[in-house]
């Protein structure tokens, strides 16, 4: 095959590219791997050139460098696809002749701080990740020192890396090569130490701790060895640390019930007076207490509160919007000021630093999921910054002959806690959508017993009585598909079926929506 079929056949693959399905949120992501039904792939070798070439065109004017004047990181998860896409991203970015530095296996959270740090620090760096998505999927988030770019600039860069013209040959290029992890994980050792501030163990405040830790074969497993062990804690029952982008023991996944299941079973186990678990690039993260109780969730964002409100009397946490009545009271009785948000992790950080900016303390924004950023650390999310965290408060705990599940003694769970997912089945989604939120919140309005909730950023979102359901329920639209999410909890056993039937009554002659879901629940 000549050179002029062979550029035509590329060019051909990217004129293909739908630019626009690639975007997710403030993050690039997509299929990189064949392997599951229906998922063709869209995240190739030549897209990846491309994204890289469009990323260096599009940094210049905001650093205002000339090209070969910018310095930028690249640093990846164990996904089996990173290396091909990592070597095809450096190729794009080389083209512009930027300066390249590999990390190789890294963390979301390193990327960033390679951004920041006090020397030799990078114009901007790249993360090659899909966070706890499956195998085959792949993708790329990006950074500069104002922290991580926002959805409009993804759009731009993928408008940009629509006219790139690829290369018939995609020739590797040899870019310096760094172990940043090791810089990085030094740091959270020191905040640790600082943090804990023992008199009489400076050096190891976590000694005479067991502490172990479920990477879920990701990237995270560094934390055992470069964290803990040089903290003094022993890590013993430690488990999948290795890297395996094929994911074989559970899902890197903090939300995930057989990945927090695992990780508790090995705090039990190994009787570990704290459990860690990561998500696969490390900018999620949950805990176990030594009781095997997972600290996810409702309960991640309550400890963290409680911990930051111990600094920070009377701070506003800004959270996402299905966090639970109890975690409202939890905080409110701490003295703090619980903001309830939108989903997405960058909306729950941009609505933080929007209140800071106008004067509102706000120390922490943090999702269920696990994402949660502080202000003492630029506002990032990172997993590993939120249990150096915990790990300072577990040690001091320690002194006084406690442990960390006592900062919870005054949360209350839910009875119950369910979610169901509806799928929209008319063509138009978004008006489906909106006409079942419309319907909802007219029924709140009119119906006894509905309490519809003032100051909702998403969805509608109503309380119950005790004698209606004792709960509440949140339903809105998703972030990106054509689905309505709906969150459910009660305070009783039976209180979620008892909500599911006042709203499948409300839903149940509107078109364009699937109720299988909740008339199974009915039954």
């Amino acid at each position: 095959m000549n050179k002029l079929i062979e550029r035509e056949i590329n060019n051909m693959k990217l004129q293909n590219v739908d630019w626009e399905q690639l975007q997710n949120g403030s993050d690039i992501r997509g299929v990189a791997l064949e392997g599951i039904e229906d998922e063709p792939v869209n995240l190739t070798v030549e897209v990846s050139y491309a994204i890289g070439q469009a990323f260096a065109k599009w940094l210049e004017p905001k650093v205002e460098k000339q090209a070969d004047l910018i310095r930028i990181s690249v640093g990846r998860d164990s996904r089996l696809s990173g290396e091909a896409l990592e070597s095809a991203l450096v190729a794009g970015l080389a083209s512009r002749g930027a300066q390249l530095t590999s990390f190789g296996l890294a963390s979301t959270p390193a990327m960033f701080m390679s951004t920041v740090q006090e020397e030799n620090s990078f114009d901007a760096g790249i993360m090659i990740t899909a966070s706890h998505l499956p195998f085959n999927r792949n993708g790329f988030k990006f950074f500069t020192a104002t922290g991580g770019l926002e959805k409009e600039d993804i759009a731009a860069i993928l408008k940009l890396a629509a006219d790139v013209e690829v290369p018939e040959t995609i020739e590797e290029v040899e870019v310096d090569e760094l172990e940043f992890i090791s810089i990085y994980a030094a740091g959270l050792v020191d905040v640790v130490r600082k943090g804990v501030a023992d008199p009489d163990n400076y050096d190891q405040p976590l000694e005479g701790l067991r502490i172990i830790v479920d990477a879920g074969n990701g990237a995270g497993g560094f934390f055992a060895d470069k964290v803990l062990q040089p903290l003094g804690a022993d890590t013993t029952g430690s488990q999948f640390l290795d890297p395996d982008g094929s994911f074989p023991n559970h899902i890197p996944n903090p939300e995930d019930k057989e990945a927090m299941k695992s990780i508790s079973q090995a705090v039990l186990d190994n009787n570990a007076d704290l459990g860690i678990i990561f998500d696969t690039d490390v900018d999620r993260s949950a805990a176990v207490d030594a009781t095997g109780k997972a600290i996810n969730r409702n309960r991640n964002i309550a400890l963290m509160s409680a911990i930051l409100l111990e600094e920070h009397p009377g701070t506003t946490i800004v959270t996402d919007s299905i966090t639970s009545d109890e975690l409202q009271v939890f905080i409110e009785k701490l003295g703090g000021v619980h903001h309830r948000f939108k989903r997405g992790y960058r909306n729950v950080i941009n609505e933080s630093i929007r209140l800071n900016d106008e004067g509102v303390d706000s120390q922490l924004a943090i999702e269920t999921s696990g994402h949660g950023a502080l202000k003492e650390n630029y506002f990032l999310d990172d997993g590993a910054y939120m249990i150096a965290k915990i790990l300072i408060k577990t040690a001091r705990l320690k002194r006084e002959d406690k442990t960390i599940d006592s900062m919870l003694a005054e949360l209350k769970d839910p009875a119950e806690a369910v979610e169901y997912r509806l799928n929209i089945t008319d063509e138009d989604f978004q008006a489906a959508g909106q006409k079942v939120l419309e319907a909802v919140e007219k029924s709140a309005a009119t119906q006894s017993g509905w309490i519809l909730v003032p100051k909702n950023y998403e969805g509608v979102r109503v309380s119950f009585d005790k004698d209606n359901g004792d709960g509440w329920f949140l339903i809105r639209m998703s972030l990106h598909d054509p689905i309505l999410p709906l969150n459910i909890e009660s305070r009783k056993t039976g209180g979620a079926k008892e909500i599911v039937g006042k709203i499948y009554d409300v839903l149940k002659d509107i078109s364009g929506v699937d109720l299988t879901l909740l008339e199974d629940a009915l039954q």
